[in-house]
């Protein structure tokens, strides 16, 4: 699906939720409940993102074969969005994600996220 862009230039996630409203899908804070599993939608808004996007890895989850963003992706997403929940997510993926630490260190770096990540491990 192509999502369009708001006359501000944002992209608008109003049609993604439209059709899984109309599918029966109900929003769950910032989740979209697909089959019982929350599912939450980032469009890729940044170069971090559209390299989160572009290494997702393809998965399946019972018979459906789908893309998701690799836990490391998801630790620099939060640290770089920041808020006191991501870093809860980062408190939560460090300890139940088994982590690559060298492509951790890899994406961190490309993205000048480094400093960050050593206040927040502190």
């Amino acid at each position: 699906m192509v999502l369009p862009r708001t006359e501000g230039g944002l992209l608008s996630l109003a049609p993604l939720y439209e059709a899984l409203r109309a599918r029966g899908y109900t929003e769950e804070g910032e989740c979209v409940v697909i089959e019982g599993v929350p599912v939450q939608f980032l469009p890729a808004y940044n170069a971090l993102l559209e390299e989160a996007l572009a290494q997702a890895r393809e998965t399946a989850y019972d018979e459906t074969r789908t893309r998701v963003l690799r836990a490391e992706h998801l630790v620099a997403i939060c640290l770089q969005t920041g808020r006191d929940k991501d870093r809860e997510r980062v408190r939560i993926l460090c300890a139940q994600a088994e982590l690559d630490m060298d492509c951790l260190a890899a994406v961190l770096t490309r993205h000048q996220l480094k400093v960050k990540w050593n206040e927040w491990k502190g």
